[in-house]
């Protein structure tokens, strides 16, 4: 499939089709089921005939200056009964499962101990076709009516549809950029149509801020309503702590955050500090952490933020929406997931399977799970064709998120895989920094865990099970920005038994301009054009 301009992003090059579609084609209006009120501009005076010069008249009317955008929201709001409704319900469970949950209860784990899943009542979610859900969602990309110019509360219906719109924490995350990879996959793949979702392009700098507005936004609910709540904890290796941090700290409510000692970046740690959570750095691996957080969650009235909270998942889902959104509703290939604790994977395949399941696309990509070599037990367990899981005792990677040896989502994880026809595949350390100096010399500035799943796709790639024409999505889910350390050692070629094959240093020269002049006549005697 023949890849847009490099120029035009594909949610610009659609917009420009759907609006027009949807002023002469209006989509069913709501009915009293729904609740938001749809945005969408107005114009009485458009002809199709008229020339494409012609806008439309479109009428917008300030909020009063005393207004600000919850007041709005408020106001407006329809006063109809919302008729959409979701539960937790065990993982997997068969249909003769009578077990499920409020979501207004604290609650982590099924009767036997196992996961959990937000199930959304889909029949009534099938009375809209998928037709009306497209143009539903497309109308509220880049407002800034609460709470929908969020990537995630602008598919609020999906999500958590009972919630008030008064409780939502939201720093408006998501929307974030999908762009073609056009050198990186000429040069180094031989690919037309590789695309980067940068989901690192957030509030705090990861994919992870799409489920800490979900949860934080059900616990400022479960607070206003008097559970016993009076903090949210988390054990992280970095961007899990800085999201919660920073939403808790937007809602003004308590965050504990447990840190394995010496194992995460500085930018990582700073965040967390900075948005005034109570950090703990705590001798042992993030395992570790997450195994105390458990212990500590059942004793105290602190509400457990991890993955193993299903919640979160809802907010992640909505990443694999805005890839199908942005692409105009065509359905891609391929999209290369890095796994660690591995909620992510099972997030993608569950907000492609609704898109699939409501009708707004036919069919839903493969995915791919990457895992660092030395924490690779999804890749271990993959290859025994899935016989037998084992744990394994996770080692230092530059792709620190993801060092997790003991993911609580593996369940999750295959259940996404074996129903997508799904494959596993892993990096090694100098693999991951290459591919990572790699991306970067293209105009890219990625995350080490992005390294990651660029490897996969060059493995893929290289062994012909991804072809040069296939439309294919990798999954970048934090911002260069918070891993520099791992790239000054990588250009300064100081990591140990790792060649940096791609490493860029500095030049030393004198300050004497026939050295300057020698020294750059032969850096442009290499470049010149062949």
């Amino acid at each position: 499939m023949a890849a847009s301009s490099s120029l035009l992003h594909p949610s610009f090059a659609s917009s420009l089709t759907y609006k027009r579609k949807r002023f002469h084609q209006n989509p069913k209006p709501p009915t009293s089921r729904l609740s938001p009120t749809v945005i969408s501009c107005t114009s009485s005076t458009l002809d199709p005939s008229s020339s494409s010069n012609n806008t439309p008249a479109v009428t917008k009317h300030r909020r009063p200056a005393d207004e600000n955008i919850r007041d709005e929201a408020r106001r407006q709001r329809s006063s109809a009964a919302n008729t959409f409704s979701a539960k937790y319900v065990p993982f997997n469970a068969g249909p003769d499962s009578r077990e499920w949950y409020s979501l207004d209860e604290i609650v982590y784990r099924s009767r036997s101990g196992g996961l959990l899943d937000v199930q959304h009542d889909m029949e009534a979610l099938k009375k809209f076709d998928g037709a009306y859900w497209r143009d539903l969602f497309d109308s509220r990309v880049g407002k800034t009516t609460w709470p929908y110019g969020s990537g995630v509360w602008s598919k609020k219906e999906w999500v958590l549809p009972e919630i008030d719109p008064d409780d939502i924490v939201s720093a408006f995350e998501g929307n974030s950029n999908l762009f073609w990879a056009e050198r990186f996959g000429k040069q180094f793949l031989g690919m037309n149509d590789l695309w980067v979702k940068h989901c690192g392009i957030s509030h705090t700098g990861s994919f992870k801020d799409l489920g800490m507005t979900v949860l934080v936004s059900q616990v400022n609910r479960l607070r206003k309503m008097k559970r016993p709540v009076v903090g949210v904890g988390c054990a992280s290796t970095g961007d899990t702590s800085a999201a919660l941090s920073a939403y808790c700290a937007s809602a003004g409510i308590p965050s504990i955050v447990f840190l394995p000692a010496n194992k995460i970046s500085i930018a990582q740690l700073v965040q967390p500090i900075a948005n005034g959570a109570f950090v703990l750095s705590i001798d042992t691996d993030f395992d570790g952490c997450m195994k105390l957080i458990r212990e500590v969650t059942s004793e105290l009235p602190i509400y457990l933020a991890n993955s193993l909270n299903s919640l979160r998942l809802e907010g992640q889902k909505t990443a694999a929406i805005e890839i199908l959104q942005q692409f105009d509703w065509e359905v891609p290939d391929w999209v290369i997931v890095p796994g660690g604790n591995l909620g992510n994977i099972y997030a993608f395949y569950k907000g492609f399977k609704m898109c699939h399941e409501l009708g707004l696309v036919s069919r839903i990509p493969r995915l791919v799970c990457a895992q660092a070599a030395n924490a690779n037990p999804l890749y271990l367990y993959y290859k025994s064709g899935w016989e037998e899981f084992k744990p394994v005792k996770a080692n230092s990677t530059f792709a620190s998120a993801i060092q997790i040896g003991d993911p609580v989502s593996i369940d999750r994880a295959v259940y996404a895989l074996k129903n997508s026809n799904g494959i596993v595949e892993e990096a090694t350390e100098e693999e991951l920094m290459d591919a990572m100096a790699q991306a970067d010399s293209t105009g890219m500035f990625i995350c080490p865990h992005t390294g990651v799943a660029l490897t996969a796709l060059i493995k893929l790639r290289n062994s012909g099970v991804i072809g040069a024409m296939d439309r294919t999505v990798v999954v970048s889910t934090a911002h260069g920005l918070k891993f520099t350390q791992s790239k000054v050692d990588y250009h300064s070629k100081a990591i140990p038994d790792m060649a940096c094959r791609f490493a860029n240093p500095p030049v030393q020269v004198k300050a004497d301009f026939g050295a300057v002049m020698d020294v750059l006549k032969r850096y442009l005697g290499n470049k010149a054009p062949k």
